[in-house]
């Protein structure tokens, strides 16, 4: 990224005193989902985290598309693509149809491309 800037130890700032906000600290932790929701929440953004399955994702954001076509695309095997594939539909990020010998691929259901896109446009405001 072009305007990165990389954050040391020094740029964070501290509270200069101890200073508890037990009501909102409470408040907070009323809400915070389980630790298996937060688990489950981070394995999802590790799966996000590969650029190879980001690019499926991009694609499958713009259409529907066959493993052959994601391929080409890419530039990359066939069984290379089934592999991610396989690693995003575990995660239940796509899903697939089949239409006679031909499996379609598609993002599984709006919230993912809600979270593609939300990335996207953050990323995109770093570059201009």
């Amino acid at each position: 990224m072009s305007d990165k800037k990389d954050i040391k130890k020094e740029d964070i700032e501290l509270c200069q005193g101890y200073c508890l906000h037990k009501g909102l600290v409470e408040e907070v932790r009323k809400e915070q989902p389980t630790d298996e929701m937060l688990d489950d929440l981070a394995n999802l953004f590790k799966i996000f985290g590969d650029s190879t399955r980001i690019k499926i994702i991009y694609s499958l954001f713009e259409r529907e598309m066959c493993v052959c076509d994601i391929a080409e695309l890419l530039g990359m095997t066939q069984s290379a693509i089934s592999h991610q594939l396989r690693v995003l539909k575990n995660g239940r990020l796509v899903k697939f149809r089949k239409e006679g010998k031909t499996v379609y691929y598609s993002l599984d259901d709006e919230h993912v491309g809600k979270i593609f896109d939300c990335g996207l446009c953050h990323v995109k405001e770093m570059y201009y």
